[in-house]
């Protein structure tokens, strides 16, 4: 999606799995985790994506998957794009047992790139 000037616009959409009870600080936590591994990624790897993404406000969507299998087929449909990405998985300390995948980043970057894979998901 253009903004009014045309240009592209970009932004990180963080997935969270619906399947998993946790709490709303829980949930705030992943959904962060997985933003700045995101960014950082991007920074490194798609760093015109990253700074277009941070000059434009860092437009950030938290959206909803089913389950895991979900996030692993949204993770593969990112990966073939060659967009940044990140699984994010619980340590286990407080509510979730070790090693529990949370959420899927994915981005920053374009809309156009993006919207294909997660576009048809429910806002969190």
């Amino acid at each position: 999606m253009a903004n009014k000037k045309g240009s592209m616009q970009y932004k990180l959409v963080i997935v969270v799995r619906d399947d998993l009870e946790m709490s709303t600080g829980k949930l705030a936590a992943q959904v962060a985790h997985a933003a700045v591994t995101c960014a950082l990624e991007a920074k490194s790897k798609k760093a015109k994506w990253f700074s277009e993404w941070y000059r434009e406000g860092q437009r950030k969507v938290v959206l909803r998957a089913k389950d895991l299998d979900e996030l692993r087929f949204l993770k593969d449909k990112a990966y073939r794009a060659g967009l940044p990405l990140t699984m994010i998985s619980d340590a286990g300390m407080t509510e979730l047992p070790p090693n529990t995948t949370t959420c899927l980043g994915i981005g920053p970057g374009p809309d156009s790139a993006i919207d294909p894979i997660t576009g048809s998901l429910p806002l969190a």
